[in-house]
């Protein structure tokens, strides 16, 4: 499959301090890729480095085979990448619908009433319980229904390829397991994933494929199934036994280095 987010050596940071180090990754149109990495390994930096919220400092990101390097947010979105922040990011004050109505701000399509009425419609039937609290204040809702705002209200820019920001950060596991599924229907229906997921497992059981982050490098990539099976990928982050024990490291460590010296090629397998 041709690739419709592809980065190439692309590193970012905040101010002085460098944060990603020539990170190299494609999303395919019509997949799940996960991104997985411990807190502070880069991950949501590496979504506001896609987004135009960080500037790049090196290397290239290519959207549909078209760079977006030096383009701002706006126009990033306008082209079809919308981003779910961490912890939601809801306009709190306002009505669920509203802030829904706020997602296709950005549209190129211009979209009149009419279209933006079926827009709506269209999210309420993909999230059932939005519909019923379309009058009720953001700040009121539970954290799972502010995450199906916040989803909703990225989907309304019609976007080609969604980011989601640790979508499931403070949720009960049941409600967790709901936002993954509606996910996996997300995917379904047309629209390209890049997840960046703390909770490694439930992002792996429903990725194609998966990137493990350690402090702003990729060290390992591959089928999602074979990250799962990966025994430093379950020390480290599934809970398996010896998690922080020398041998995980040295594993790690060793992966990394197969992965460097591979370009990239190199697979949670190899």
């Amino acid at each position: 499959m041709a690739a419709l987010l592809h980065l190439e050596g692309v590193s970012s940071g905040y101010g002085r301090t460098a944060v990603l180090h020539e990170i190299s990754l494609e999303v395919a149109a019509g997949e799940i890729v996960a991104l997985i990495g411990a807190n502070g390994a880069g991950k949501s930096t590496l979504l506001n480095t896609v987004t135009g919220l960080i500037p790049t400092r090196g290397g290239s990101t290519l959207f549909d085979a078209a760079p977006i390097d030096g383009l701002d947010t706006e126009r990033i979105v306008r082209l079809g990448v919308t981003q779910v922040p961490e912890r939601r990011q809801l306009f709190g004050t306002m009505t669920v619908e509203e802030n829904l109505l706020m997602g296709a701000y950005a549209r190129a399509d211009r979209p009149g009433k009419a279209r933006l009425a079926a827009d709506l419609e269209e999210q309420y039937e993909q999230f059932p319980r939005l519909k019923e609290r379309r009058r009720q204040l953001a700040q009121s809702m539970s954290g799972g229904e502010q995450q199906m705002a916040a989803i909703a209200r990225a989907l309304m820019s019609r976007p080609r390829l969604l980011l989601l920001d640790e979508p499931s950060l403070g949720l009960a596991p049941l409600i967790v397991r709901q936002i993954m599924e509606q996910i996996v229907t997300l995917r379904r229906r047309g629209c390209t994933i890049l997840l960046v997921e703390q909770n490694a497992r439930v992002a792996l059981e429903i990725a194609d494929r998966g990137y493990v982050l350690e402090t702003g490098r990729i060290t390992l990539a591959g089928p999602a199934s074979d990250l799962l099976d990966d025994p430093a990928v379950q020390d480290a982050y599934l809970g398996g036994q010896g998690a922080g024990s020398r041998a995980m490291e040295e594993r790690i460590r060793a992966r990394a280095e197969t992965y460097r010296a591979s370009g990239g090629a190199g697979t949670a397998g190899d």
